[in-house]
């Protein structure tokens, strides 16, 4: 599942996306009031972004933040990497966060993990496939289809 932190990283980076042509730094509260996002809660979610390298901030009475990479390079998979670790399911298909399961006797013939091969695979494609960008020009589509 999906935690709090990622999800409010993935609204703040969106905010902060559709803003990105209004040469302005976007202050933490304006996002925190833009995404229904508690104010202390972000702040802390910010700093993570910006020392991930997916935001710069700009100090003083005019700052605020700034993508530092374009959308369509922020993934939804290294989001959710960065605030909630391995996206798989098993820690025996993780790609980065491998471990052993210590109850498997052959890794190799183990039902189990074929299958949720697969699911982390499929699950991966998506996230990785799904960019800010994307996900910005789905909700137009999707704007699109309701008028």
């Amino acid at each position: 599942m999906l935690s709090k932190k990622s999800k409010y990283a993935i609204n703040a980076l969106l905010y902060v996306s559709r803003h990105r042509n209004e040469e302005r730094p976007i202050l933490a509260s304006e996002i925190a009031e833009g995404e229904n996002i508690p104010h202390k809660f972000l702040e802390a979610i910010l700093l993570d972004l910006k020392n991930a390298g997916f935001l710069r901030s700009k100090r003083g009475r005019k700052g605020g933040y700034f993508l530092k990479v374009p959308p369509e390079e922020i993934s939804l998979a290294r989001v959710m990497r960065l605030f909630d670790g391995p996206i798989a399911m098993l820690p025996c298909v993780s790609l980065n966060y491998y471990e052993r399961c210590e109850e498997c006797k052959d890794e190799k013939t183990c039902g189990i993990r074929a299958v949720f091969l697969t699911i982390r695979d499929q699950t991966l494609k998506t996230l990785e496939d799904n960019s800010m960008a994307a996900i910005m020009e789905r909700e137009e589509a999707l704007r699109k289809e309701q008028s």
